[in-house]
């Protein structure tokens, strides 16, 4: 009980302070767009490298990162550890990127969070919202030249054993900006894993890379191969 409470504890005060620079940095009036994303990304990582230390979980890859960045990695999504678990890997290789969010995050409790740490709401619920994410991306593109793009194509947290049918989102996204796609598959329950932690002996999560894709239709097809070829389960 202890641990837990302890736990819990740590990361919101790590949250707060975390904010606190979030802002110091979104709102800086002398630095360019791609240094602001790129100083908003690496204390993302700081955060989530914090994180994973105290709960005491690792991370092994599998599967080849592209050294090249614009890239949209489309990610499976059961828990907000699913964050915290791919920047500590784009930690390792530094890159710099922005996640795609539902407006109903920037709007609850932690939406601080998610609206300072750089990341890019959605409104899903309305056309002119739609229009203004897509926008918005489009210009970020075009003003920092390797910025990625972090997105759960399913469009919200999975809780059933297999893959929800995709959003459009990804696919759109690549199309417009003449983007590449890469899969990636969280081999894992990380809501589970995390109401396990701390652990007394290191949890390793394992996540795989899929190979690039360059036709952006492609990427759900795709996408189930790569966890059929994990887990051995059709999807």
């Amino acid at each position: 009980m202890f641990e837990q409470l302890k736990k819990y504890g740590y990361m919101i005060i790590l949250g707060a302070k975390y904010i606190k620079i979030f802002k110091q940095i979104y709102n800086h009036p002398y630095i360019s767009l791609r240094q602001k994303h790129k100083a908003l990304s690496h204390e993302r990582q700081n955060y989530s490298n914090a994180v994973l230390q105290l709960l005491n979980i690792e991370v092994a890859t599998h599967g080849d990162i592209p050294r090249e960045d614009r890239i949209v990695y489309a990610i499976n999504h059961r828990s907000l550890l699913d964050i915290i678990v791919m920047e500590h890997i784009f930690s390792r290789t530094d890159k710099m990127g922005v996640w795609i969010a539902k407006q109903e995050l920037f709007d609850a409790f932690y939406g601080d969070f998610f609206k300072y740490s750089g990341c890019v709401s959605v409104d899903l619920e309305t056309k002119r919202g739609l229009v203004t994410f897509f926008k918005t991306i489009k210009y970020l593109l075009s003003r920092v030249e390797d910025l990625n793009i972090y997105i759960f194509p399913e469009g919200e947290r999975n809780k059933t054993e297999h893959l929800l049918p995709f959003q459009g989102g990804a696919v759109k996204i690549a199309k417009a900006n003449n983007m590449k796609i890469v899969p990636v598959y969280i081999n894992d329950r990380l809501e589970k894993v995390f109401q396990k932690s701390p652990f007394s002996i290191p949890h390793t999560v394992h996540v795989h890379f899929g190979e690039v894709i360059e036709k952006p239709e492609e990427l759900e097809k795709r996408y189930h191969a790569l966890v059929e070829s994990v887990t051995g389960e059709k999807q």
